[in-house]
């Protein structure tokens, strides 16, 4: 009798194992690449980056949203607004613009409303084919915004194929007002201490080891069960 207690609850562990494990290897799965900006045009370099990242999450072969976030260093963080408050390339020939979305975790903005600003050039980086504006500067600036776009000409096969570099190399960037957090809250017309723009230097992708340590523990877990279910 405590034998088989005690096999029923090996079959009980690796069997929920298994469940976790395969749940743990369809989350590690998704579809994302995070583009990191970090090159910042002489009217702000001399506040080190990186200024905010640009999030592609691929959906399914032809819809994809992106999420710009921005990023807090040395006391300071870098708000998104105006002209050219995000832009992208995309890489595609056509496509359709979604919702645009946005907020200000910080008091006193009004952030948007947005607008699609289409094709720009933006400052230092040159021509990105999808940009979007915010109203009317620095009050109306934001630390988050996402787009969803449509692929009407074809398809991508990952996040990585949503966007293509332009002529200088530039994927994503974003226009950045530098506001010093310990500034008067709520912010005020004088909390910019900069603004300019900045484009990505380097792109991350999800860690496949995150996805191979997952899997090798199903495995093992199903090898485990196998043997004991067995006996």
């Amino acid at each position: 009798m405590l034998k088989s207690n005690r096999m029923g609850k090996i079959k009980y562990i690796a069997a929920l194992l298994i469940v976790v494990a395969c749940v743990g290897v369809q989350r590690a799965k998704a579809d994302l690449v995070t583009y990191y900006l970090s090159q910042g045009n002489p009217a702000i370099s001399g506040y080190t980056g990186s200024y905010a990242t640009a999030t592609v999450n691929r959906t399914d072969s032809t819809h994809a949203t992106i999420t710009f976030t921005s990023l807090t260093t040395g006391g300071n963080i870098c708000l998104m607004g105006d002209r050219a408050s995000i832009a992208v390339n995309v890489n595609a020939a056509s496509w359709t613009l979604g919702m645009i979305k946005g907020s200000n975790s910080n008091t006193g903005f009004t952030p948007g409303p947005y607008s699609n600003g289409g094709s720009a050039n933006v400052d230092g980086f040159g021509i990105l084919n999808q940009t979007i504006n915010s109203f009317n500067g620095f009050m109306h600036s934001s630390s988050i915004i996402s787009l969803t776009l449509t692929n009407t000409s074809g398809t991508w096969s990952n996040a990585s194929q949503v966007l293509a570099a332009n002529a200088q190399g530039a994927f994503a960037a974003v226009h950045i007002f530098v506001h010093n957090l310990a500034a008067a809250s709520p912010a005020n017309h004088n909390g910019a201490l900069a603004t300019g723009f900045a484009a990505n230097g380097g792109t991350q992708v999800p860690d496949g080891g995150a996805t191979m340590m997952l899997l090798g523990l199903a495995i093992g877990a199903l090898g485990m069960a196998r043997r004991f279910f067995g006996r």
